[in-house]
């Protein structure tokens, strides 16, 4: 069985931390995620998720020290349900992402979609002095695929021993 979840979005505010007695430290947080599509007039449409994300100990900490409104995360965590009485006696229900890992990811540019840094960007990062959030996309890799590129089909009504090269580029 599984329970994983992953987001990619936007801090919806900056992290609240709570110190326990014991020790213990929790950031809690909210991520925005967006989804578009056309509805049936043809229009774009944004469809906007709101996430709460809770993040434990040393991961609370980090989330304190480095996370503000605004920036883009990619929070991968697993999906809980709690349960709880309020104030006046009302039973209550929430779902929270508990977060075992989290990174900011590189920022929006003229509404471009983040980046991922590659693995090569990551070892020139760590051996200069430059931020991961200074990045510029030319030293960045998107974090969409690539679209695959349509190959036709060879022409079926001849051989293709026959054709005649025209000296197209394509």
């Amino acid at each position: 069985m599984v329970n994983r979840v992953t987001l990619i979005g936007n801090l919806g505010r900056d992290p609240e931390v709570r110190r326990f007695e014991n020790g213990a430290v929790v950031a809690k947080f909210s991520v925005a995620t967006n989804e578009n599509y056309r509805d049936k007039s043809g229009e774009w449409q944004t469809q906007t998720e709101w996430h709460d994300v809770v993040a434990w100990r040393n991961l609370g900490e980090r989330a304190e020290a480095t996370l503000k409104k605004g920036m883009m995360v990619y929070v991968e965590g697993k999906l809980t349900h709690r349960s709880w009485q309020d104030q006046d006696g009302n039973n209550r229900r929430t779902t929270e992402v508990v977060a075992n890992y989290f990174r900011q990811i590189g920022k929006r540019e003229n509404n471009q979609p983040g980046y991922f840094p590659s693995p090569t960007d990551e070892a020139m990062h760590s051996e200069s002095n430059h931020s991961p959030n200074t990045m510029s996309p030319s030293h960045v890799t998107p974090a969409t695929p690539p679209v695959a590129q349509i190959v036709p089909e060879p022409n079926s009504n001849g051989p293709a021993e026959n054709a005649v090269d025209d000296d197209l580029p394509f």
